[in-house]
């Protein structure tokens, strides 16, 4: 029997979503009703929009797919302007005030506290500057991520802004690719780094070399089948496919429709294409695809570029692109980093401003949550070095500034059963202060996700923290499972959780001890992935050792339950919600 999702996608989706989002918005949250609420939230989210959690009704999380995470001239200050704008809502974040913006793990943008009512005064001011929110959510391709400085990377092998242009402008809002059995995440990568991070990815392209009618050629080698969500961790899969840069939009489009006619509809669980590819296998995968999907011939893959792959390795190199880096042109990019991905408002404007001034005005947002400044001619480097903004979004930050990453939590998130984006912040800073790497280490990642939704893709850090609830002293309280060693790279590696529910406010500390037993009992240059590598569960468990500190965690409280983390008072019955566009709470009556 098909899902409730499908059934409901069955009698409105895709584009037609839109004629109905706006009569809503025209006539009121109110006029969604009641007994439909979960049918209407799930269409929404194929433009964009994700309802937020109980105790916030009436508000919306807004998604806006920015292709490789490219903003082009001018639209970051659109962004700045309409989460000024916009997205205020009756609760203040501690840390980030009232109104910000997040960059996510997916190159894309999030808002949070949108009212229904103002969706098509936003969507006109997006669509006016060549933005969108169409696809950003939903069971359909999903925003293209690569190499965010494609087209101006001095290390690429192949130009892939092209072809992500080309796939973004081909499949969103095609009507034979908008309804598939679930989300479909692609990845395409022309850099030897592997910045693409297409291991973890539904499909992923990476830049390859073939011989071609006895001449050499640049193109792409396909795998597929990547995901980490809900304990299901895959690397895609080697489906012995090489293609040229002309041909991946109908290789794509052959492997989204053989997705889409047999996927699984029946069990959401299973509505990934990578359990697909566990049953069938990569070659029938590969056979299927040529005999049923693309009218050429498929070249066999060809010579890749992977052992130089650094991005996210842990080996030395570039792991990230933070810092000042040469383009091809011989501009510069500044990559600046945003502790968990959360700019306020204020700064996205001042952002915008600088990036005017020392370059063309174009920003890219990377995987790990961090923007960059393009296109900065030589002589301009050091006047934008001294910008006052860059001492909170530093080019050369700690390692455990830059390697921090984490999703929404409980702050908005109905899924997640702990508060992550403030906490990682306070995690970060203590460490900062408190702990010293080796001299040797510049790079250290800690991620941190709320659920086993993985969207703060733990499974690929040095430290993956994963929301949990345990007991202390007799009191609930919120908790970390903590994993270690995982990374990508030549050889990718997903991390081993070797402890479970340690209370929020020993982690700190774990991560303290674990980094001494590190620093203590390393072999010679030694990465932390490498220590990891060669110890068993049980010992990495007795090197975690959770401990008490000066660290003081102010939500040790069951989050999930309250209407908002950081409120005074944040228990269900006192929120505002639903609420009136200007926020005035609405009656029971109404």
């Amino acid at each position: 029997m098909p899902t409730d999702v499908e059934r409901w996608k069955s009698e409105v989706y895709g584009n037609e979503i839109r004629e109905h989002l706006y009569e809503f918005a025209e006539e009121g949250w109110e006029s969604i009703p009641e007994d439909e609420h979960d049918a209407w939230f799930e269409r929404f989210k194929w433009w964009g929009l994700y309802h937020q959690r109980n105790g916030q009704e009436s508000y919306f999380m807004m998604r806006i797919g920015t292709p490789n995470g490219v903003l082009e001239p001018g639209q970051l200050r659109v962004v700045g302007e309409i989460a000024d704008e916009y997205a205020r809502g009756p609760g203040t974040n501690p840390i980030f005030g009232d109104a910000y913006a997040d960059w996510t793990t997916r190159q894309s943008i999030q808002l949070h506290w949108i009212r229904i009512e103002d969706v098509p005064e936003i969507f006109e001011k997006l669509e006016e500057n060549g933005m969108s929110t169409q696809q950003a959510c939903g069971d359909s391709w999903r925003n293209i991520v690569g190499n965010p400085v494609a087209g101006k990377d001095a290390q690429e092998v192949v130009d892939a802004w092209p072809v992500i242009h080309e796939l973004n402008e081909t499949f969103k809002g095609d009507e034979d690719h908008s309804n598939l059995p679930r989300k479909w995440k692609v990845s395409v990568t022309g850099s030897a780094d592997g910045s693409g991070q297409g291991d973890i990815n539904d499909l992923a392209f990476e830049p390859a070399y073939k011989e071609v009618d006895g001449e050499e050629q640049v193109g792409f080698n396909v795998r597929v089948g990547g995901g980490l969500a809900r304990n299901e961790e895959r690397f895609a899969r080697d489906i012995d496919v090489w293609v040229p840069p002309e041909n991946v939009s109908d290789v794509a489009g052959g492997l989204s429709a053989l997705f889409r006619d047999n996927g699984d509809r029946e069990n959401r669980y299973n509505a990934r294409i990578k359990f697909l590819v566990d049953e069938w296998g990569p070659e029938k995968v590969r056979n299927t695809l040529q005999e049923e999907y693309v009218d050429f011939e498929l070249e066999t893959a060809g010579r890749d570029v992977r052992e130089e792959y650094t991005y996210n390795a842990g080996n030395g190199g570039r792991n990230d692109l933070i810092g000042v880096h040469e383009q091809k042109d011989g501009n510069y990019f500044v990559g600046l980093n945003v502790l968990v991905g959360r700019m306020g408002a204020d700064d996205v404007l001042e952002l915008a401003d600088i990036a005017e001034e020392y370059g063309s005005g174009e920003v890219r947002l990377s995987q790990r949550q961090n923007v960059i400044v393009t296109d900065v001619p030589e002589e301009d480097l050091d006047a934008l070095l001294e910008e006052d903004l860059l001492d909170h979004y530093s080019p050369d930050p700690s390692p455990f500034m830059r390697g921090s990453v984490a999703c929404t939590g409980t702050e908005f998130c109905s899924l997640s059963i702990v508060e992550t984006k403030n906490r990682q912040v306070r995690y970060a800073r203590w460490l900062k202060e408190n702990v010293d790497l080796p001299d040797d280490i510049d790079q250290f990642h800690i991620h941190l996700s709320g659920c086993t939704a993985s969207c703060a893709q733990p499974q690929i850090a040095d430290i993956s923290l994963r929301g949990m609830k345990t007991r202390k002293d007799g009191e609930p309280v919120e908790a970390l499972d903590i994993g270690l060693g995982g990374g990508l790279g030549e050889e990718p590696e997903f991390a081993r959780w070797v402890t479970q529910r340690v209370p929020v406010d020993e982690v700190p500390g774990a991560i303290s001890n674990l980094i001494g037993r590190f620093a203590e009992n390393r072999e010679d240059g030694e990465n932390f992935r490498e220590f990891v590598g060669r110890h068993d569960d049980d010992e990495l468990d007795e090197y975690v050792e959770p401990e008490e500190t000066d660290y003081e965690d102010p939500m040790m409280h069951n989050t999930k339950m309250t209407w908002y983390p950081y409120s005074d008072d944040d228990d269900m019955d006192s929120s505002p919600a639903p609420a009136y566009p200007d926020d005035t709470p609405m009656s029971a009556d109404d």
